[in-house]
């Protein structure tokens, strides 16, 4: 993979690669106010970056839910995510959401009576495969990985594997302590030059041997 310098890609660049405009570094968008997205996390698609915006489905800036999904995540082709406004109230006569169309239609079904979950969070260095989809209100641990056609609707631990509609814990990737060691050292919070450095422990190397460069 090409880099523009000694320290990587310009993370400040939407194509970090020229040959490929399928891959597009997310904070680069021009993201809505209530999305926040870190640096170096990037969307795959041969339809290009504005298929990660058409799949944040269901938000309504009036319920003030935030889609937050940190550095170095990768998400695949497909995927989409779904904030509260796609949640319908089940205890009352209708389902319908009267509320989201505004004006006389919101004045007896106030937003706080509509469904809300909270912001959706994705940590850092998370992997979202081809399709995945994630339901509102959930939060995915660093390191975590979700399988292709998944459907995440409860919380995700970090430096898990699930798969499955709904998603379920498929295995850990590491033991509990090598986990703690990872999310206290969270290299992904180093500047570029310390990353770029230390690529071989991050990209290819143990914990143990993270553990040693995080020291250094």
């Amino acid at each position: 993979m090409p880099h523009d310098d000694a320290t990587g890609p310009d993370p400040a660049r939407l194509h970090p690669l020229a040959a490929h405009p399928r891959v597009a570094f997310l904070s680069n968008l021009d993201l809505p106010p209530n999305v926040t997205v870190g640096a170096y996390s990037y969307y795959d698609d041969p339809a290009g970056p504005q298929a990660f915006l058409d799949n944040i489905l269901y938000h309504f800036a009036f319920l003030g839910d935030r889609l937050i999904i940190g550095k170095f995540c990768a998400l695949a082709t497909g995927v989409r995510i779904l904030m509260n406004g796609g949640n319908h109230r089940l205890d009352a006569p209708s389902t319908y959401p009267f509320v989201i169309f505004g004006g006389a239609w919101a004045a007896d079904a106030p937003a706080g009576r509509f469904p809300n979950r909270g912001d959706t969070v994705i940590g850092n260095d998370v992997w979202l495969g081809y399709d995945a989809t994630i339901l509102p209100g959930v939060t995915i641990g660093d390191g975590a990985v979700v399988a292709a056609k998944s459907v995440v609707s409860a919380d995700v631990p970090p430096y898990a594997i699930v798969a499955g509609n709904p998603a379920r814990v498929v295995r850990m990737r590491f033991p509990e302590a090598d986990i703690a060691r990872l999310l206290r050292i969270a290299w992904w919070d180093w500047d570029a030059e310390r990353i770029t450095r230390n690529l071989g422990a991050i990209s290819d190397g143990s914990v143990d041997r993270l553990e040693e460069a995080a020291s250094a």
